[in-house]
């Protein structure tokens, strides 16, 4: 079996398990991969301040989750890490749109491993000839691989990097990656670099000349739209931006 479809089988049934555990006042919610460990501890809090409540979290790449939702998962909340991929969800007739929020900004970086001898200071030097693999994930479904590619349009490096792309699914993948040294540089959020300060490093910040904004929304066809619209609300409330802007996350 292919490791993409692998990944796809595990992913459909970890949510199918989801579902079938999720009781009256469960509320099934789909983030991008970007916002694992904050949403681990917004939704802790969350059912510490609702009793009774009880979050469960689906995590993957904005565009798988939003397959998962077309295809009838039973997802309450989406929180996907660009606008792309929400209002993607939006024409669909997915999502509540009165009810759709920007809850947090990020930043694209590049990173490097933490020992890495290479010079590499902005989008340019991707380019040099001793680079010759930097991991990307696929712009087709997820975020962060669409800014990367916006970014090598923009600076007219596209052709030549995508020749190195080592193509991951999601923004983890990419920062294991760099983490292990098995890519020369890879294209992450801030905030997942963050995150493994002792084997990454941030070599630079990306100029964008799009804001790499996360939106939130309930789900129409979820189960709980009372509790989902609570939640949406909850992420913009004073103590659960707090908790993101922990992990980096900056302000809508």
């Amino acid at each position: 079996m292919r490791p993409t479809t692998l990944v796809k089988l595990l992913s459909t049934v970890l949510l199918a398990a989801s579902a079938a555990s999720a009781g009256a006042g469960e509320l099934l919610v789909s983030a991008a991969s970007s916002l694992t460990n904050a949403f681990k501890e917004t939704a802790q809090l969350y059912e510490a301040q609702y009793p009774g409540s009880k979050v469960s979290l689906n995590f993957a790449a904005s565009g798988v989750l939003l397959q998962q939702i077309v295809k009838g998962a039973p997802v309450d909340v989406f929180a996907s890490a660009d606008q792309e991929t929400m209002d993607m969800a939006q024409k669909q007739g997915l999502v509540a749109p009165a009810e759709r929020r920007d809850f947090v900004r990020n930043s694209l970086v590049v990173i490097v491993p933490s020992d890495s001898k290479f010079h590499v200071k902005r989008l340019d030097d991707l380019g040099q000839a001793a680079i010759t693999r930097v991991a990307i994930s696929n712009p087709a479904s997820v975020p962060v691989g669409r800014y990367a590619q916006h970014a090598l349009e923009g600076a007219k490096l596209w052709a030549q990097v995508q020749p190195k792309a080592i193509t991951t699914q999601n923004v983890r993948q990419s920062l294991d990656y760099v983490a292990r040294g098995e890519v020369d540089a890879g294209f992450v959020y801030n905030t997942d670099a963050a995150l493994m300060k002792d084997k990454v490093k941030v070599a630079f910040e990306v100029p964008l000349d799009v804001a790499v904004s996360y939106p939130i929304a309930s789900v129409k066809a979820g189960a709980n739209a009372a509790e989902a619209k609570r939640f949406v609300d909850f992420m913009l409330s004073a103590p659960a931006q707090a908790i993101l802007g922990k992990y980096g996350f900056l302000k809508p």
